[in-house]
Formats: C-alpha cells, structure tokens, sequence
C-alpha cells in the first residue's frame, strides 16, 4: 500500500442526528504526523464530528474518505471519562490487551504477538509495575494511560482523543499532555477534541474551530492570528509556544 500523506480526508460535511443539523460546510485534511485540535463552544457539534469520523454516526451529507485505506474502526479512540468506566471490574492488563480486539476478526484467545504489544505499550506509557491491579482502584491520570495504552494496542496511526486531561489535577493534567505530545512526535497522528484552548495553541499543529458553521481550519500559527484566535487564545490566557 502507498505511504499516504492525508490519513484522513472531509469534504462539505453536514453533520447533525435525527434530522437536526449541528454544523455544516466543513470541509479539512488530516495528515501524517498532525496534531489536530477541534475546539468549540458546547453544543458546536465536537461529539457529533467524533462519531462520524468512528463510524458511528454516517453525516448527514459530504464525505468522509481515509485515502491511505484506513479503516474507521482502526483508529485508536480514548472516549470521555464516565463512572461506568471508572468502575470496570478489570486489570490493567487486560483493559490494555482488550484494544487488540479489532484485530483480525474473531479469536477466542490472545496472540503471542498482541500480549507482546500490550506489554510494549504498558511499558511505552508507564504503567508495566500497575499492570495486575484492578482499573477502578487506580487514580484518574493512571487510567488515562491505561486506556491510552489500549488505544495505541488499536493502532498506532490515529489517535482520537475527546477531553483526555477533564477532571485531572493540573500536575497530572500537564504530564497527560506531554504524554500525547511525545507519542505524537513520535509519529503517531493525534485529534484531540478540547476545551482547553491554551493547550490546544501549545500543542496542537492545526486547530479545528467549530461553530454552527466551521470558524476556522488550518495550522495553528494562522490560527493565532484570526480575529476568533485571539479572541479565545486571550481569553484562556493562551500564546502560540
């Protein structure tokens, strides 16, 4: 298969549920290597745009093509944190081991290979010495690695993040976000969908700016400089470091 440069590619998207429109005329190009960051107000159709891009939920019209023949299911996805997940009567290991599932269709046990993955990405993100513990007795940063951990057992390609740092401690918020910005220069593609503006303008490579139409799309230098950039990057006490 060629080495393609755009993994992921929209086009005129109109995305909404049951009929309603969320937004529409969005039109952007993930890259090898990006660091996207979607950003918006509540209600601007972040979540809506997450699903479409999973598969999970077909846009209401335009098209969304993966160029590098990429499938949907394989990108590695760390959804928001929510108390059924919190209390996930699991180990570590095999919450981790349990990204490798999409692989390969149906296998009543592990391979050799995929137990090797999830041990290398324990390792890569820091929990091997946590891996036998119980999920829901672990702190909210190590269950952040965790599934990221069995994200990255998906694939290493894409990573869709939605609020990877909500309701952390600012210490672990920072560590979280050092975390993704490695993997990412490591060569790993990250969407990130966040509130957190400042961070995002840190980060992120491009910003993705939603609204009931698209606010803005493109790298986060130009982004800076928009009359809607500085009018959020001021607000949230952000720069383009």
């Amino acid at each position: 298969m060629a080495d393609y440069q755009t993994q992921i590619s929209c086009r005129d998207l109109r995305l909404g549920y049951e009929g309603r429109t969320v937004t529409e005329g969005l039109t952007f190009e993930v890259n090898r290597g990006d660091y996207l960051c979607v950003v918006g107000e509540n209600g601007a159709g972040k979540s809506t745009l997450i699903k479409a891009l999973l598969g999970l939920n077909p846009p209401l019209s335009g098209e969304i093509a993966f160029p590098g023949g990429l499938k949907a299911a394989a990108i590695g996805y760390l959804p928001q944190h929510n108390a059924v997940q919190k209390d996930f009567p699991a180990s570590v290991k095999e919450i981790v081991l349990s990204g490798c599932l999409g692989k390969g269709g149906f296998q009543p046990f592990y391979t050799r290979e995929q137990k090797a993955l999830a041990e290398r990405q324990m390792e890569r993100l820091g929990i091997t010495e946590i891996k036998s513990r119980c999920y829901r007795e672990l702190s909210g940063g190590q269950r952040q690695r965790v599934l990221l951990a069995r994200a990255l057992c998906a694939t290493e390609e894409i990573l869709l993040l939605d609020e990877p740092v909500a309701g952390l401690d600012p210490k672990v918020t920072k560590e979280m976000y050092e975390i993704i910005d490695s993997l990412n220069k490591s060569g790993v593609t990250v969407i990130m969908v966040s509130h957190d503006i400042s961070a995002a303008v840190r980060y992120a490579s491009h910003i993705l700016h939603l609204g009931p139409t698209p606010l803005f799309f493109g790298p986060k230098s130009s982004y800076v400089k928009t009359d809607i950039g500085k009018m959020f990057t001021d607000y949230a006490g952000g720069d383009d470091k």
